[in-house]
């Protein structure tokens, strides 16, 4: 085997390639072109970003080749996850556009490789690190061409979808295409240069300059999606504080009733929907997401089990999503919640292993969070459930940045919390000699 590799890799290559500084440097290339997908379609087109995203897939390949001896597999990946890509794979052969869903479910796995990668190689605190510089980088740009387009120019960069509306105080898009989008980025953002600042892992200034950025972001992006999650975030984290603060003999019991609460609040949120909805200016936005779910309800009992076929992001001038806009007045590319968008691809099948995957994605990243002393443990149960909040009115979470930080948090909180990982503890440590 020792052989083998050799063969592939000469040593040099090898050494490069399997060197924590190479491994450093591809993990910001990754998370930098998962981010800025729209600026790459929009400046190099759907060829350029392909290129890009095969070869960061190649290196890594390489990269893990060249350290496959010092990896543990075991355990990799969640159940959850292989059942989810499974169903996404197999419903290519009952989908109405084969050849684009085929396609799509390979740019899916595109992603899917490069976040395997990243929690093979990368440790939190490190993903955490890089994610902060990719972003500080982004939204930094983001803002400086929101001023560019709206105060220097006062000209829409159209290319880029930004509408230069900074002189009235948004709402702005930034290199990311919409507000929703350039609104949950900034919240990531938040989280992760938060626990940055908690963890000392950047100088004070820079991590208090980053936080003032992405909160600045985050109301100038005039998104209610991201409003509504960043208020839930928020109460979570001061929620998650406080637990991990209560010993450990009475945790559980305060885990349960948080939980209790939490089913309490829920209900009150459904009953005072309206009122939120004017509080936060989205009625308009929740009455075409309404229309379009109530279509997508009425076509959905045509293959209510196993769906359409997998898409990912819509294609607007075929059937049947062609029929949804025409239905709804509109020309969405999603159906504006990551829940309906399973039902309508995958049928009921892939709606309860997309829960399950989210579920235990949430489940376990809290626990984790609660349980450990470092603070760095609370980045992907924040990360996981600002991805959940936002899935209900947005459906980034299916593809590109959105489902690799859920692959990576996933494969992250199952390492530590997986039932497989219980039973190889619980085998024998040692094998008699014979």
């Amino acid at each position: 085997m020792e052989a083998i590799r050799r063969s592939v890799l000469p040593p040099a290559a090898a050494h490069l390639l399997g060197s924590a500084r190479f491994a450093s440097a591809l993990t910001l290339c990754i998370l930098g072109a998962a981010f800025s997908t729209h600026l790459l379609r929009a400046t190099m087109g759907w060829a350029g970003l392909l290129a890009i995203l095969i070869a960061l897939v190649a290196l890594a390949t390489l990269s893990l080749l060249s350290r496959r001896e010092s990896i543990d597999w075991y355990g990799l990946p969640p159940i959850t996850i292989l059942m989810f890509l499974g169903w996404v794979i197999l419903s290519v052969f009952w989908s109405t556009t084969t050849i684009v869903s085929g396609t799509r479910v390979l740019y899916l796995l595109l992603f899917t490789a490069l976040a395997v990668y990243l929690t093979l190689v990368r440790d939190t605190i490190q993903l955490v690190r890089a994610l902060g510089d990719v972003l500080r980088m982004l939204l930094g740009l983001s803002l400086a061409l929101e001023v560019l387009s709206g105060l220097l120019l006062d000209l829409p960069i159209a290319f880029l979808d930004i509408q230069g509306n900074i002189a009235a105080l948004g709402p702005l898009q930034g290199v990311f295409g919409s507000r929703n989008q350039l609104g949950l980025v900034a919240l990531i953002a938040l989280i992760t240069f938060a626990v940055e600042f908690v963890t000392r892992s950047v100088p004070r200034m820079q991590a208090m300059f980053s936080i003032a950025l992405a909160t600045l972001l985050i109301l100038l992006s005039g998104s209610p999606v991201t409003f509504g999650a960043f208020v839930i975030v928020g109460l979570a984290a001061l929620a998650l504080a406080g637990i991990r603060r209560v010993p450990a003999a009475s945790r559980m019991y305060w885990q349960l009733g948080l939980l209790a609460a939490v089913a309490v609040a829920g209900g009150v949120l459904w009953l005072l929907r309206s009122g939120i909805l004017n509080l936060l200016n989205a009625g308009s936005e929740f009455e075409v997401r309404t229309a379009l779910w109530r279509e997508i309800q009425r076509y959905s009992q045509l293959n209510s089990l196993q769906g359409w076929g997998w898409v990912g992001a819509w294609q607007p001038s075929e059937p049947p999503y062609l029929w949804l806009n025409l239905a709804t007045r509109g020309t969405q590319n999603s159906a504006l919640s990551a829940f309906f968008d399973v039902y309508f691809q995958l049928g009921l099948v892939g709606l309860i292993t997309f829960i399950a995957l989210l579920g235990f994605a949430v489940v376990r990243s809290w626990l984790l969070a609660s349980e450990k002393r470092s603070s760095v443990y609370v980045w992907p149960a924040l990360i996981v459930l600002a991805l959940a909040v936002t899935s209900l009115a947005e459906s980034t979470v299916l593809g590109e940045y959105g489902w690799m930080l859920l692959i990576v948090c996933a494969i992250k909180a199952s390492q530590a919390m997986s039932w497989r990982d219980a039973l190889r503890r619980h085998e024998p440590s040692s094998i008699p000699e014979e």
